[in-house]
């Protein structure tokens, strides 16, 4: 089983025991999401904003207009830091200061390089839309050549990356155990609600069996 060498660039230093550095683990908490926080430089200023992704082997891939700035910018430096992170649960303890969060994070670490090959283009952009509801792509009209043309696709190499999980309960000091606080943990998770019909939708159009098996998946 593959892991990712140990640099002073992808370290896990604080709470090193929760670190992850094996490629399987880092590509199921990759794979468990379709947004990604991605940091970029922009005339000096430091910026992080959601994306949407889709990860085929060790690539990300990432779209937008041909005009847009985090993209421009990330092409211009060739690379680019990638998080990705789900909340799990909240640890309440005794104290605020052993308050915490159950969670998967990763840190990605790649190169940037731009796609031009059509085909690949089209690819990348099936694998972002089926990230987020998987199926829908091959459900959807053919994207225009307009539409094809001014969507800019980057292709992000993973170089490096690194992953921190916590997956525990409350870590209290001894001493506040007989306090008469209640300490434990509330579960989160992301949850679908029933789908709703676009007010436009032709009466004769039927929900598509990948929407019911989405629903079915993330309902409560």
């Amino acid at each position: 089983m593959s892991t990712y060498n140990v640099s002073p660039l992808n370290k896990v230093k604080r709470g090193p025991n929760r670190a992850m550095y094996d490629v399987e683990e880092i590509n199921k908490i990759i794979d468990s999401g379709f947004i990604a926080h991605v940091a970029y430089n922009y005339n000096g200023k430091a910026i992080c904003i959601p994306m949407a992704y889709g990860r085929i082997e060790n690539k990300i891939y990432l779209h937008g207009s041909l005009k847009n700035r985090m993209l421009l910018a990330l092409l211009e430096a060739r690379e680019a830091t990638l998080t990705i992170m789900h909340l799990d649960g909240l640890v309440l303890a005794r104290s605020g200061f052993h308050h915490s969060v159950n969670y998967r994070s990763v840190t990605l670490f790649a190169s940037v390089q731009k796609i031009d090959n059509a085909k690949t283009k089209e690819v990348a952009l099936k694998c972002v839309m089926d990230y987020m509801i998987p199926n829908r792509w091959d459900s959807l009209r053919t994207m225009n050549t307009k539409e094809f043309n001014s969507t800019l696709v980057l292709e992000l190499e993973i170089q490096t990356a690194s992953a921190k999980v916590r997956a525990e309960g409350v870590n209290d000091e001894k001493m506040d155990l007989e306090l008469p606080i209640w300490a434990g943990i509330i579960p989160i998770k992301q949850i679908a609600e029933a789908p709703i019909n676009d007010a436009l939708l032709a009466e004769d159009v039927d929900m598509p069996q990948h929407i019911t098996n989405y629903y079915t998946t993330h309902k409560p």
